[in-house]
Order: C-alpha cells, then structure tokens, then sequence
C-alpha cells in the first residue's frame, strides 16, 4: 500500500492572538508542526508528505522543522490557497498518481498518535474512506439570535470529526473535482465525499487530539504532551 500524506498548515491562526502562526509556535520545545509530523514520519505505509503552509513561510518550514528535525519523509512543502478546501486541493494535485490512499491531517493538532493514523489508513483501505472522530458527550443545544435556545438535540449517533481523514485517492479526486465545479465549500473532507455519495467509517479517536486555535487550546496541548511523555 502506497500512501501519500498531506498536511493542512496553511493559516494564520489570528484567533490565537500571536504574529506567528499557530503552526509554527513553541510547545514544549519545539514548534506545534514539528510535533505533528512526527508519528507521520514512523508510519511504515507513508511514502510522502507534502506541507502546506501560508504564504512566505515555505523557508522558515524547511530550515527551522525540515532540516532542524530531521524529516525525511517531507517531500514538498507548498504554499495554501484562500481556504482550507483550496489549500487541499493543492497538495492532493501535487500527489503522485501511484498513491493508493490520502491521509489528511491538521497541522496543528500536534498530539495524533500512530495508532490513529494506522487505524485510519486500515479502515480507509477496507472501505474506502475513513474519519477519526469522538462521540459526543455533552448535551447540545439549538441556539438563536440573542442567545435563546431554541432546541435541545439529541446527541446519539453524534460524532465530533478530528483528522486525521483517510481516502482512497481516486474517489477523494472526484469528491473534489464534483465540490469545485459546483462551486461547494465544505468544513472538512468527508464532507465533500459524503456529498459526492461515498460512504464515510468513523475511526475513535480521542479528546487529547485537540486543534491549536486559541491560547487555552496550546496550554492543553501542553498538559496532554507532558502526560503522554
């Protein structure tokens, strides 16, 4: 199996309230993107990794992660398009036609594990696509203009989806090519290929695989990271 990985480290971050993007700041000693590439960088099927990055950052990436941690399995880092499903479809246009599945992963969520990339490369390759995800476990609420709420949903069946997102190559292309020409933005992957009429597994995955967006999300990647140690 030939398995090309594509790594969404394309945005600014403003939410976290620093000049230099998320991706990019200090967690435990190394940059957030350094501790994601790294259970990447051991999973035997990976061949490649492609990264993208915002715009200009392409050689502070390469001399300050690439080069300064060793990662042999980066292949290409590329700059990212206006939103996230654009920045996609760079990376998924530069992989290689030989490539039997595509895992997408978020560049800041720094704490997967090669468990969960595994397990989603297995489910993908049985199925065809396949999305780490948690169940839900609070109760969720409807809510209206001026805060009101509106409606109490039921939360079984509910699943919270992370990354990483698994899929065979082929049918990514044509969930993705399908989106494009209708002009269809979605929040993540699946999404486009649950429009496009694929079926989607859910792999487990876990609360501690966080996305970086605020400050109080790096503080508990810190916690989690000490933890895992």
């Amino acid at each position: 199996m030939n398995v090309t990985a594509i790594i969404v480290a394309a945005g600014l971050g403003k939410r976290i309230g620093q000049k230099t993007p998320k991706q990019f700041l200090n967690l435990l000693g190394q940059p957030v993107l350094a501790h994601t590439l790294l259970p990447f960088e051991s999973v035997q099927e990976i061949s490649e990794v492609i990264v993208l990055l915002p715009k200009g950052w392409e050689e502070h990436c390469r001399r300050e992660i690439i080069e300064k941690y060793d990662f042999k399995k980066v292949s290409k880092l590329i700059s990212g398009g206006k939103e996230r499903q654009d920045s996609v479809y760079r990376g998924l246009k530069e992989t290689s036609a030989k490539s039997d599945l595509i895992v997408i992963h978020d560049g800041v969520r720094p704490l997967v594990t090669k468990t969960m990339i595994e397990a989603s490369l297995t489910t993908a390759s049985t199925y065809g696509a396949a999305v780490v995800a948690v169940p839900l476990a609070d109760t969720l609420k409807k809510v209206v203009s001026g805060h009101l709420i509106k409606e109490t949903l039921k939360r079984e069946g509910l699943w919270l989806a992370q990354t990483p997102q698994t899929f065979r190559r082929d049918i990514l292309l044509k969930a993705y090519d399908a989106a494009f020409s209708d002009g269809f933005y979605g929040t993540d992957d699946a999404a486009l290929m649950e429009r496009a009429g694929f079926e989607v597994r859910v792999v487990p995955g876990a609360i501690t695989n966080l996305k970086v967006t605020t400050p109080e999300d790096l503080r508990l990647a810190e916690i989690f990271l000490r933890d895992s140690r």
